[in-house]
């Protein structure tokens, strides 16, 4: 026993002599803080000078960052790797996640009608008779799914020390007029809430605190890695420079440069705290631009040349391969969420019954734990028109995980104004103009009832307004009563010669039931009376003017599912309704009409092809002219007038093919450009028995159209057989 006591005692003393020196050694060791500022696009380069900080072996215990170096700095400290950060940068869309528009399949079938009716693409609020603007362009719906399904592995991390690397987020409290340093909350939220640029994104708001952008107040935040007890600190400076005086060459200019000298005084205050063992690190981006996201990787390569030319500073705090390791094996890289959801439940501040909404979800209790699928149910909540803001949080409770979705309803609402503008000239003294808005009223019962307003001025002018009840609980039944005012022209005929043209007017009140079919489509059924007027604006003046009385029941298919209402890629719109006018419910005369309308599209790269196919028909032969269909204008045979033709029969078939032209700036004011061409085929008739393809006139038309903030605009001509020719400049939806 004696002979082994010795060895075992010196291997002990050998152990305990190693342990003491490595721990000597981490002790020694100075902590380093990596701050990165703000700068946009140019906070790529942030990827780079963490990509050869790795290289180098260059330890790093602390981060903070602002704006963009929030989102590097936060992704990085939850885990992520330098390949999965690049591919994120190189891969996202960042024009769509700096948008807020859902896919349009998230939207109900009502939002749907909206987005097609009311394109322009602002939405006021109304409340106390004062109009409410949003708090920004961008209320930030995509951007914070996508970073929370970059941060879900760390979503049950309240405490940001408790990340694989310790981070701070820096945002402005813009009620305060200071910076606001998070370090514990929703990892996500913090990230969205540092890079809130004013005016383009919706402030965020945490702690009580309306929060924006922090570079307007702490672009590179040293003092607050400093606060997290560090020795060294590597700041990474990506801010845009100063405009030269030769630059200076607009009033935006000026403004930009005002903004950059405030933010840089600051950060140039932040810098001189740095002492000599701190290290300062400024890639040249040159004039890359802050908003540059379609070329964003190219300023990951900069980030990697600064840090080069500081290989020395950096040499001196590295450590050797296997301290490095270690180093890095002591992380606690989060793994993926995995299980099934121990509940689900919605969280919100409106009117609306939580069991209606949770109605709405697709995921369900025991279902995998899949991100993506959460992502397309908040999506879908947020489809519903109600919230500013739809996101949702992983839950630890008793054990299991589950999922609260969290709504934030419209600080501008619960009324809102949406509104459209139409416009069809054809330069030779015929136009038609109109202006219209709608009015939603949400809110007004657990049940998710909205009362709808429709206004339009102009050459056609209408009120219509109507209730929609859902019925309760996960029916989608509704009822809908409803009241139509609307004033419209009319050209009449003998034979196949116009004589007249009248000016409608007609009011009516409907009640209808229906059902809705998914997101993409609706069913009603209901009864309607009315009465009407129809006057001779042009034409003969002998000939008579027409009072009239309506009344019978309607039942209405609808089915929507394009992806774009206004140059779609992809879907269909489908409308069949069948009217019958009965005399038990005030008509002056029985008799029945359809009307069909089909319209597809197919895509293939930047081409499409769009089929549309429409017809409507009577029963009788109509004395009452009001109930003729109309056709002519842009796409509805071009060639001819608008609504230079009409009648008690109709049908049109065109082919319209258009091709997006020109690279997308991937910006957020993107203006796609389109140009295409139409094949027309159709006519009206007098009687059914005259209906043939013979009698069909072939009409179509050239155009280039632009998608832009207020709707689609077309500069287009029309050609009819026999050398007919007119030109179209066209605000709106060629195919309603």
């Amino acid at each position: 026993m004696k002979i082994r006591t010795v060895p075992y005692r010196a291997s002990c003393l050998l152990a305990a002599f190693l342990f003491l020196a490595t721990a000597l050694a981490h002790a020694e060791r100075p902590r380093i803080g990596l701050v990165l500022g703000g700068g946009g696009a140019r906070g790529a380069a942030h990827i780079g000078v963490l990509k050869e900080l790795e290289r180098q072996r260059v330890p790093i215990d602390a981060i903070a960052g602002t704006s963009m170096g929030a989102i590097v700095g936060g992704l990085y400290a939850a885990g992520m790797s330098l390949e999965e950060l690049e591919n994120v940068v190189a891969t996202l869309d960042w024009a769509g996640a700096m948008s807020d528009e859902p896919p349009r399949e998230d939207l109900s079938f009502r939002r749907k009608e909206d987005d097609e009716k009311y394109p322009i693409n602002l939405e006021l609020g109304l409340r106390g008779g004062e109009l409410l603007l949003p708090m920004g362009i961008v209320q930030g719906q995509r951007l914070d799914l996508i970073l929370r399904d970059l941060t879900v592995k760390v979503s049950h991390i309240s405490d940001f020390d408790d990340l694989p690397i310790p981070f701070r987020a820096v945002a402005t409290d813009i009620e305060r007029g200071e910076s606001y340093v998070m370090g514990e909350g929703d990892l996500a939220r913090s990230i969205r809430a540092s890079m809130s640029v004013p005016a383009i994104f919706a402030p965020a708001e945490i702690d009580g605190r309306v929060l924006v952008d922090g570079g307007i107040t702490a672009n590179l935040p040293v003092d607050v890695i400093r606060d997290m007890d560090v020795d060294i600190v590597i700041a990474v400076d990506v801010e845009f420079p100063l405009y030269a005086a030769d630059e200076l060459d607009s009033a935006l200019a000026v403004s930009e440069q005002m903004l950059t000298i405030l933010m840089r005084r600051e950060t140039l205050r932040q810098i001189d705290t740095l002492t000599e063992q701190d290290i300062l690190i400024r890639p040249a981006l040159g004039i890359f631009g802050s908003g540059n996201f379609a070329e964003i990787v190219q300023a990951i390569e900069p980030g990697v040349t600064a840090a080069l030319e500081v290989s020395e500073r950096l040499e001196a705090i590295s450590m050797d391969a296997i301290q490095f390791q270690e180093h890095v094996s002591r992380r606690a890289i989060p793994r993926a969420t995995t299980g099934k959801l121990a509940f689900v439940s919605v969280s919100h501040d409106g009117r609306l019954a939580p069991e209606r909404l949770v109605s709405q979800l697709a995921v369900k209790p025991g279902d995998p734990i899949d991100t993506e699928r959460l992502a397309e149910d908040a999506a879908h909540l947020y489809g519903l028109g109600l919230y500013e803001q739809v996101g949702y949080k992983l839950i630890q409770d008793n054990g299991g995980t589950g999922v609260e979705f969290q709504t934030r309803s419209k600080s501008w609402g619960p009324n809102v104004l949406q509104f459209a503008v139409s416009l069809e000239n054809d330069f030779e003294g015929s136009t038609a103009f109109n202006v219209g808005t709608r009015l939603t009223k949400t809110g007004i019962n657990t049940r998710g009832a909205e009362w709808q307003t429709d206004l339009q001025l102009g050459t056609e002018p209408l009120l219509v307004s109507e209730f929609f009840q859902p019925l309760g609980g996960e029916s989608r039944l509704f009822i809908a009563p409803r009241i139509d005012l609307q004033q419209f022209n009319l050209n009449t005929f003998v034979a196949d010669d116009a004589i007249a043209r009248y000016r409608i007017a007609e009011s009516k009140f409907g009640f209808d039931l229906g059902t809705g079919i998914g997101g993409y489509g609706e069913f009603r059924f209901g009864a309607f009376h009315g009465t009407g007027r129809a006057r001779v604006k042009i034409g003969d003046p002998s000939l008579p003017n027409i009072d009239f009385d309506t009344g019978g029941t309607l039942a209405r298919l609808r089915f929507d599912t394009r992806d774009n209402a206004q140059f779609p890629r992809s879907g269909i719109r489908a409308d069949l309704s069948w009217t019958q006018w009965l005399p038990a419910l005030g008509a002056d005369e029985r008799f029945d009409t359809v009307e069909a309308v089909f319209d597809g599209t197919w895509s293939r790269g930047k081409s499409s092809w769009r089929l549309g196919v429409s017809y409507a028909t009577s029963s009788e032969a109509l004395s009452s002219i009001q109930d003729f269909f109309p056709l002519g204008g842009f796409q509805r045979l071009s060639g001819l007038a608008r609504g230079e033709i009409s009648g008690p029969h109709a049908a049109l078939a065109r082919l319209v093919y258009y091709r997006r032209v020109g690279e997308s700036a991937g910006g957020l004011f993107d203006v796609p450009i389109y140009l295409g061409l139409s094949a027309e085929i159709g006519n009206v008739w007098q009687s059914r028995s005259d209906i043939s393809f013979d009698s069909a006139l072939a009409n179509g038309s050239i155009f280039a159209g632009l998608d832009t903030v207020i709707g689609p605009v077309f500069l287009a001509a029309g050609f009819a057989e026999g050398g007919g020719t007119n030109y179209y400049l066209f605000f709106g939806n060629p195919t309603r």
